[in-house]
Parts: C-alpha cells; sequence; structure tokens
C-alpha cells in the first residue's frame, strides 16, 4: 500500500494539475485568471516531459541518462512570470514600485546566478537557489496582496477566486521554502531522505492545485472583471 501511494505521488506533478484543467473545460474565467490559466497548461506540459524523463530512468535507462533538472528550472521560471504578472494585474495601483523591483531583482539574480554560481543545465542537479528564490519572493507578492486587501477593507474577499489562488501559492511556497533551501545538502548527505522530502513537496503541489481548482470553479467570466 506504501508503494502505490508513493507512485501517486511520484505523478501527482501531472494528475493533479488535471483537476484545475478539467474544471477550465466547462467553466468560464474573468479575464485576470488569464496568467494562471496560462501557468497551468505550461506546468503540466513542463511536468509530462519531466515525469517521462524519470519514468524513462527508472525502468528503461537505470544508470541516468537523462536528466529532468533544467525542466525543473524551466518550470520555476514559468511560475514566477506568469504569477508575478498575475499580481501586477490583479492590484495595478497597490505597491507598483515594490513589484516592479521584485521584477527587477528575479531577473538579475537568473544572470548572476547562471553565469557565475549554477549551470540552468545541470545534469547532476536542479537549481536549489532558483527554486528557493522563486518561492520566497512570491510569498512577498502574497503578502503584498494580503495588505492591499486589509488596507482597503474589501468584504466578501472569501467570495473571490483570487483568494483562493493567492492562498494555495502561499500554502505551497511557505512549505516548500525550506524544501527548497536544504534539498541539495540532503542529497549529499542522505539522499533518501531527500526522496522523501520531496514527498512533502508533491503533497503541498497537490493542495495548490485544489486551491486553484475552487478558484476556477468559483469564477465566472465578468463577475470580477475590472
Amino acid at each position: 500500500m506504501n508503494n502505490i501511494l508513493l507512485k501517486v505521488l511520484d505523478w501527482s506533478e501531472i494528475w493533479a494539475l488535471l483537476i484545475p484543467l478539467a474544471v477550465l473545460q466547462f467553466r468560464q474565467q474573468d479575464k485576470q485568471m488569464k496568467p494562471v490559466i496560462l501557468y497551468v497548461w505550461l506546468g503540466f506540459l513542463v511536468n509530462i516531459v519531466i515525469d517521462t524523463i524519470m519514468a524513462i530512468n527508472i525502468y528503461f535507462l537505470p544508470n541516468d541518462y537523462l536528466s529532468n533538472n533544467p525542466f525543473y528550472n524551466l518550470h520555476s521560471v514559468i511560475r514566477f512570470a506568469c504569477f508575478s504578472y498575475y499580481f501586477v494585474r490583479l492590484q495595478p495601483d497597490s505597491f507598483r514600485r515594490t513589484k516592479k523591483f521584485l521584477a527587477l531583482v528575479s531577473v538579475l539574480f537568473l544572470v548572476v546566478n547562471f553565469v557565475f554560481f549554477e549551470d540552468f543545465f545541470d545534469y547532476n542537479y536542479l537549481s536549489g537557489n532558483l527554486l528557493a528564490t522563486e518561492a520566497y519572493l512570491l510569498l512577498v507578492y502574497c503578502m503584498l496582496y494580503y495588505l492591499t486587501e486589509l488596507r482597503n477593507d474589501q468584504d466578501g474577499i472569501f467570495d473571490t477566486p483570487h483568494f483562493w489562488i493567492v492562498t494555495g501559492l502561499g500554502i505551497y511556497v511557505v512549505v516548500n521554502f525550506f524544501v527548497f533551501l536544504f534539498y541539495l545538502p540532503m542529497i549529499s548527505k542522505d539522499i533518501r531522505l531527500a526522496v522523501d522530502i520531496w514527498n512533502v513537496h508533491n503533497l503541498a503541489f497537490i493542495i495548490f492545485c485544489l486551491f486553484l481548482t475552487k478558484a476556477f470553479y468559483g469564477s465566472i467570466r465578468n463577475k470580477y472583471s475590472v
């Protein structure tokens, strides 16, 4: 039974995204949701590649002739780009300078990190620096959203799809910040522990997808449009 559950978790990066994608087929969405929808589709496609490479290595090429690490890095860049754009569109008049600063920091980080410190196409290791920095910056975006809502004293915040998106994203990045930060050191110390810890990431990702599903299911076009 435990092995079955672990296999389900291993493939959660694909099947979890199928849940919000299924809802998108019969629920029309607000215009502000477009960056999130784009992320779901792109993330789904990238994750298919990630898990397909994993399956090839496990069942056909046990010596790891292929690496999915660059695709994890690509997924991280896509996620940050889509959600940073989503936050800018969601509250365009709030914390504009801070959001521009965060975007600038992210670009500078990508350049400096992958020119001087890490290889984006590293065969052996995914970029812990990239994933941890992405999680931290997205958490800042989430906090700016909540601060804006509190400052504006908005009623019915729980009725908006945006609350569920931001909350789901916030849970995902809070849980995984330390997973990403210490994942590479854990691999060097105890690879079995690192594999087990990654299941925490998978569980957080499932929760994130369920929150996206709630947002898509409760979002009706034009109801919350600006």
